[in-house]
């Protein structure tokens, strides 16, 4: 995996030169110049580029980088000229030892044609060639707020400079601008990073830094595809070590035109779900549009609920209370209980009349007497079982929301939960602007409140989302054999079992057979009932073709229900290859069935889902997925998470599935697949047969599929 790139000196810069440059202040170029030289505070000097002209404004301005000063240490090129120009720009880039170049020019792979993402891989090269990073093209640039540098072409810089220690890395320049100028009161956005085209510097280095920024807090993505799953997924870890929540909204959660497969389980795994899972299991928390990431971002810089509290309701109308009670109910948020020292607190200072449990009724009456009203909302935000404090204000009163709103100021300095107001009226007066300026960023709706409230707050069991994600295993050998098969076909389910043995899992005694009497045979040896099994590389779903047969205990049941298969199978598949009937020992029924499959991620690489198995997989789709390879810790929470949990732990006096072999299995399967990965494209143990506790768990049909 290539390392993440330090960005010290990009975001630090202190001379930069601008590729480019012109005295139109309309044109990009002009606008970019006039960001760095009269909007930005760079500590050094805006060398200005550009053959067509000798000075800009009065400033030398040099005609081409080669050209520069001896002495110019540029620590970044801002290029915006013709695409077909900037590959020479970028080697003049190398030549002067320039570290960086942000190419903010378009007419590459975005265009559509063959000539721009030839000059794209042509920029790749020269980066793998030199060590130089190229951030974008077809990029607005880059911003660092907190140090006023506006590497970027955009008008709207200069009045976009609130800053505060939010990061942002996006693939869309407009949408970015859409979260920076959303934060532009309270928190604040420190870094934005804008990644256009990602030829070379990409998302997961934009987050890597972050993470180890120490004036950063909180990390905010838009990404619109994955680039490199690994890298992105490394990146997510680094900052979960670091201690920096990040909210991530990726585009395309619609599955429409999902690949065709030959196992279930990659036909399960859309794209969306494998990126959603990958988020869930590096703790990140993943929201549904923009104005959601938005308002995530923030209440994640105010600091997320500690797990174990509630949510706390207060309003002065008790009609708001039971609408907002309803929709945090719909939602599942967990609701706060009091302590008996602050219920008997509220108690001596709202009338009597009031509603004291959660939700909260002040009732109007308590707006009289501004002192009451404010310790009211002190003693709810300062509950230890409180976690954030919904404060609903349903209409514009003036001078009384007004209060309302001093109030919640007042008292946010200090609380130990957040208060998150709500603003419900279209008639936004003093009161909304006042929180707006102190940073408090009232919310329009309930509904939005509530939902944002819903992705921060921590779940109520554990592990979290997915457990704890491991470091790549070391690489390995294969195992014994591994290497005989040979193609990019599925393996018979004979080859298959024969592979996974090999691998120490373990299966049920079995053998084929090439006619009747050897099945008969094989039966024999084995004893009690067997289930036969057509064995064919041009049959994946045996079930459907008639090849298969259960509970036989007898020669002539063996015989008989071989011809059948064979007759069956001929008239429904006449084209098949034909390798002889596989011969099991059957399992006791007292079972749950499951599926542990294993898939290839074009993003992600090897990515196993789990689920409740057998002929229902489809239909039910209850499963989840993980990237590879897993620790005990995920292998549990695969696990829990499917929704139909419980049927694994026992219902209706049902004893417990054996989960520990389980658990066993889903790590054996993890580690063989990631060892195996360039070679191994899917596998599939469906069903997966999980007796009862200490009678272990033992796949009944296994197919492997090669690169």
């Amino acid at each position: 995996m290539k390392p993440f790139a330090d960005l010290g000196r990009l975001v630090n810069a202190v001379n930069v030169a601008v590729v480019g440059a012109s005295p139109r202040p309309a044109s990009q170029g002009g606008r970019l110049y006039e960001n760095m030289l009269r909007h930005s505070a760079l500590k050094g000097t805006v060398y200005a580029v550009n053959p067509a002209y000798t000075e800009i404004d009065g400033a030398a301005c040099w005609p081409s980088i080669s050209a520069l000063p001896e002495d110019a240490r540029v620590d970044v090129a801002l290029i915006i000229v013709n695409g077909a120009l900037v590959l020479g720009i970028l080697k003049e880039c190398v030549e002067r030892g320039i570290p960086f170049a942000i190419v903010m020019s378009s007419g590459f792979s975005e265009a559509g044609g063959d000539e721009g993402r030839q000059r794209e891989r042509e920029i790749a090269q020269l980066c793998a060639d030199t060590g130089l990073h190229v951030y974008g093209p077809n990029c607005p640039g880059f911003v660092n707020v907190r140090d006023r540098l506006g590497m970027t072409f955009s008008p709207a810089f200069k009045n976009d400079l609130h800053s505060g220690r939010i990061g942002l890395a996006t693939q869309g320049g407009g949408l970015g601008r859409n979260l920076l100028q959303g934060l532009s009161a309270g928190p604040g956005v420190g870094l934005w990073f804008s990644a256009g085209n990602e030829v070379d510097l990409d998302v997961p280095d934009f987050i890597a830094h972050m993470a180890n920024d120490p004036d950063i807090d909180v990390i905010g993505v838009l990404m619109e595809g994955v680039k490199d799953g690994r890298r992105l997924a490394a990146a997510l870890e680094l900052a979960r070590a670091k201690g920096k929540p990040v909210a991530m909204l990726k585009v395309g959660h619609s599955e429409a035109g999902a690949r065709a497969a030959q196992s279930h389980t990659a036909a399960i795994a859309g794209s969306a779900a494998i990126n959603s899972a990958v988020f869930g299991q590096y703790g990140v928390v993943e929201v549904r549009d923009l104005g959601e990431l938005l308002s995530t971002v923030y209440l994640l810089s105010r600091g997320a609920p500690r797990a174990g509290t509630g949510l706390c309701i207060y309003t002065f109308s008790g009609g708001t209370a039971a609408l907002a009670a309803d929709i945090a109910g719909t939602a599942e948020l967990p609701m706060a209980t009091f302590t008996a020292e602050t219920a008997s607190a509220l108690r001596d200072l709202l009338p009597g009349f009031a509603a004291i449990d959660n939700p909260v009724d002040t009732t109007a009456d308590i707006l009289r007497n501004q002192d009451a009203a404010t310790e009211c909302l002190r003693l709810v935000s300062n509950d230890p079982n409180v976690g954030a404090v919904l404060f609903p204000i349903p209409m514009d009163y003036g001078e009384v929301t007004d209060r309302i709103a001093q109030s919640i100021v007042e008292v946010s300095r200090s609380a130990a939960a957040p208060i998150i107001p709500v603003w419900m009226s279209r008639r936004l007066g003093q009161g909304f602007q006042l929180m707006e300026e102190h940073g408090l960023l009232p919310f329009y709706s309930l509904a939005d409140a509530v939902g944002a409230l819903k992705v921060i707050w921590p779940a109520s069991t554990s592990p979290g989302a997915g457990g704890q994600a491991s470091a790549p295993v070391a690489d390995a050998e294969s195992p014994a054999g591994a290497g005989q098969h040979q193609g990019g076909a599925p393996l018979s389910e004979a080859q298959s079992k024969q592979l996974l043995r090999e691998a120490g899992i373990a299966l049920p005694e079995s053998g084929l057979a090439a006619d009747a009497e050897q099945a008969v045979a094989i039966q024999q040896r084995l004893g009690g009932p067997v289930v036969m099994k057509i064995v064919s590389p041009d049959i994946v779903h045996k079930t459907d073709a008639g090849g298969v047969k259960l509970g036989l205990r007898t020669a002539d049941e063996v015989r008989e229900a071989y011809a059948g298969i064979m007759e069956t199978v001929g008239a429904r598949a006449p084209h098949a290859r034909i390798d002889g009937v596989l011969v099991e020992a059957m399992l006791p029924g007292s079972g749950r069935e499951v599926l542990i499959g294993v898939h290839h991620d074009d993003a992600f690489g090897p990515v196993m889902t789990f689920g409740l198995g057998g002929i229902f997989v489809e239909i039910l789709r209850d499963v989840t997925h993980c990237m590879l390879p897993l620790g005990r810790e995920e292998a549990r929470a695969m696990i829990g998470r499917i929704r139909h949990a419980r049927i694994l732990h026992g219902v209706r006096g049902q004893g417990a599935a054996d989960l520990q072999a389980l658990e066993d299995l889903i790590l054996k399967v993890s580690d063989f697949a990631y060892r195996n990965r360039e070679r191994i494209r899917e596998i599939e143990l469906n069903p997966v047969w999980v007796g009862p506790e200490g009678a272990g768990a033992i796949p009944l049909d296994a197919l492997v599929i090669e690169h």
